[in-house]
C-alpha cells in the first residue's frame, strides 16, 4: 500500500511573485516544503504528487521537484482554469483559480490509493504526518460502513500571526472525535484569542489548516460536489470551490465521517512578510532541540 502526499502548489508565486514561497527558512537554507516532505517520508509516505500550474512547470521542477527526486517518487498534476468536466466551459472574464477542491479534483486520475493533502507553504510538524500516515494505513483496509476520512486539527493559538489578522476554518468536534462541521472565520487577531474576559476565541479552539487524509473513494464524491458547484456557480468570475466546503457537504449528507486528529504541533506559515523571521527562529529552535538534522537529511 503506497501512501501519497498531495501538495497544493498551484498558487505558489501568486502572492509574492516567482517561487518566493520556497524562500530559505532553515539554518542550512531549507524551505518549509523541505521539512514537510522530510516529515512525510519519515512517516512512511512513498510518493509526492505536486499540483502546479503549467506556466511555471520548468522552474518548479528545477527549483523544487529536483530536490526530492531520488528520495521519494515525485509526480506532477496540472491545475488550470479550463480543466472542467465535459459540458462545462470557462466563463468569460474568469481569471481567478477555482480553489483547493478543484485542485484535488484535477489530481483524481493520478490517485488510486490513500493520500494526504497539504499546502505547499505551511509547516505542519512531524506529528501531523505521523498521525495521517497511521490513520490512512488503517482506513485503507476498512471494508464496510460509512467512509471515514481525517483532518489534523490544530489549536488556534498555535496558528496565529503577530502581524495581522488571519482566516481560519473553526471546527465543531463531537465528543467521539468526529468532525461535525467547519465554519470559515475571517479577521482573527492574536489579541482576540485567550482565556481573559472579552476574548472571542479560546486558545484550544480546533481549526483546520488544510491538512487532510482521504481514501481513493473520496474522489468520486468530490467529483459529484464539483459538478454541483459548477451547476450553481459555473458562471461566476470569483466564487471558489474549497476542499472544506466539499467535506462539509458530505458530512451534512451523511455520506462520510471525518476523524479529527488533534495535534499540539505549532503551525508555521508566512502569511505576512514580517512572519518570516519568526518562522526561521522557530525552525532553528526545533533543529537545536534535535527534532531535525542540519543540513536536513537527504
Amino acid at each position: 500500500m503506497q501512501l501519497t502526499l498531495v501538495v497544493l502548489a498551484a498558487g505558489m508565486g501568486s502572492r509574492y511573485g516567482g517561487l518566493k514561497q520556497v524562500d530559505p527558512m532553515g539554518p542550512a537554507g531549507e524551505t518549509v516544503l523541505d521539512y514537510s516532505v522530510h516529515d512525510a517520508i519519515r512517516a512512511g509516505f512513498e510518493r509526492v504528487l505536486f499540483i502546479i500550474r503549467r506556466d511555471f512547470e520548468s522552474e518548479f521542477r528545477a527549483v523544487v521537484g529536483s530536490r526530492f527526486e531520488g528520495r521519494v517518487r515525485v509526480d506532477y498534476v496540472f491545475q488550470s482554469l479550463d480543466a472542467l468536466p465535459a459540458g462545462h466551459a470557462l466563463p468569460p472574464g474568469r481569471v481567478k483559480p477555482w480553489g483547493t477542491g478543484h485542485a484535488v479534483w484535477c489530481a483524481r486520475e493520478a490517485l488510486d490509493g490513500p493520500f494526504a493533502v497539504v499546502n505547499a507553504d505551511d509547516f505542519y510538524g512531524a506529528g501531523s504526518f505521523a498521525r495521517l500516515a497511521a490513520f490512512l494505513r488503517a482506513a485503507a483496509v476498512a471494508r464496510a460502513g460509512t467512509p471515514e476520512y481525517a483532518m489534523v486539527g490544530f489549536r488556534l493559538a498555535n496558528t496565529l500571526s503577530e502581524h495581522g489578522a488571519v482566516s481560519r476554518g473553526v471546527c465543531t468536534v463531537e465528543a467521539d472525535g468526529l468532525l461535525a462541521g467547519i465554519e470559515e472565520h475571517t479577521g482573527i487577531l492574536a489579541s482576540e484569542v485567550g482565556l481573559a474576559a472579552g476574548c472571542k476565541y479560546a486558545p484550544d479552539t480546533i481549526v483546520s489548516m488544510n491538512c487532510w487524509g482521504f481514501t481513493a473513494g473520496f474522489l468520486p464524491r468530490l467529483d459529484e460536489r464539483w459538478r454541483e458547484f459548477l451547476a450553481a456557480h459555473g458562471g461566476s468570475e470569483k466564487t471558489e470551490f474549497y476542499l472544506p466546503f466539499a467535506v462539509n457537504d458530505l458530512l451534512r449528507a451523511g455520506e462520510a465521517r471525518v476523524r479529527v486528529l488533534p495535534t499540539d504541533d505549532q503551525w508555521f506559515g508566512v502569511t505576512y512578510r514580517e512572519d518570516k523571521p519568526r518562522v526561521q527562529a522557530a525552525i532553528r529552535a526545533l533543529v537545536a532541540a534535535g527534532a531535525y538534522p542540519s543540513p536536513l537529511a537527504g
